[in-house]
């Protein structure tokens, strides 16, 4: 950190499903009756909220004084610019810091889980009580750190988009996405297929292991923090004109995998959030591989 400008502690969090409720519905009374319909009760949904916001004011009174502070909702990280000397915190469940990720370029983030015990608590890996002995040995650059693997979408035109643990790239509405695929090994194909998935070592646990399942893949899937990717086509259309005989594979580090488009409009997006992509024309180059940085999390000493 610097020796004359304080830490800055950015908080990221996102707006409860209450607060979600109250924007469509407008008051807690027609909130409850949407969930009575639907077998829930609001009660429930009032009691995360409260967890929620309880973890924020824990938070907020754990940063130093003399620390800088900022504060910024999921839906606004495209609009954020983070500093190199930020330490990040996101306070909710796993996919936040996966969200969260791809806005980073090396600033240490601590996961803070609102619910211990409801969340899986894979990246999120702090109760709120614990976070003012963290952020004291982040600054002091004692705090243990895990390196977690990204993967990375680089489009001809520069544009870039990571991901913590996976990257899509295919039609936006999930129909059939036409494309030239080269592999590491140089050999290619024309396929047709619902898109294409390289995931990264966090993300083997999720969307890349159910179609690894579904695919009787046999090969270890990659660990958290292995230079490698896995990568798959999602219902490879075989044709005439299309194949389907390259299908899945593995990265190394310094391999990578090519998409040329061959639809009108394709798009690549990064851990499921479709509303923040990358949109790739007819004839646009694709190369996938892994990222330059890695996410810094924070993990219990």
């Amino acid at each position: 950190m610097s020796a004359t400008l304080a830490p800055r502690v950015v908080v990221v969090s996102r707006r409860s499903e209450l607060d979600e409720l109250l924007v469509r519905h407008g008051t807690r009374a027609a909130a409850d009756h949407f969930l009575r319909r639907r077998g829930r009760d609001l009660d429930e949904v009032a009691a995360r909220h409260e967890a929620l916001e309880a973890a924020l004011t824990a938070v907020d009174a754990a940063v130093p004084a003399d620390w800088r502070r900022g504060r910024v909702d999921r839906d606004d990280l495209p609009r954020f610019l983070f500093g190199p000397e930020d330490i990040v915190v996101a306070v909710g469940q796993d996919g936040l810091v996966a969200n969260l990720a791809k806005y980073l370029a090396g600033q240490p983030v601590l996961g803070v889980d609102p619910e211990p015990g409801l969340n899986a608590g894979v990246l999120v890996r702090f109760g709120a009580s614990a976070v003012g002995a963290a952020l004291r040995a982040v600054a002091a650059r004692s705090a243990a750190v895990r390196p977690l693997t990204m993967v990375a979408a680089r489009l001809d035109d520069g544009q870039v988009l990571a991901g913590l643990n996976e990257v899509y790239a295919g039609h936006g509405t999930h129909q059939s996405a036409r494309y030239r695929l080269i592999g590491a090994d140089g050999r290619g194909e024309r396929q047709s297929s619902s898109g294409v998935l390289v995931g990264t070592g966090t993300g083997a646990t999720g969307w890349t292991a159910s179609i690894a399942a579904d695919r009787g893949w046999k090969a270890a899937l990659p660990e958290p923090e292995s230079p490698s990717l896995s990568w798959f086509v999602r219902e490879a259309w075989p044709s005439p004109a299309t194949g389907a005989t390259l299908t899945a594979g593995m990265l190394q580090r310094g391999e990578e995998l090519r998409l040329v488009c061959e639809s009108e409009r394709l798009v690549v997006f990064a851990d499921g959030v479709e509303s923040d992509h990358l949109t790739v024309t007819w004839g646009q180059q694709i190369t996938i591989g892994l990222a330059d940085h890695r996410l810094r999390l924070v993990v219990p000493g």
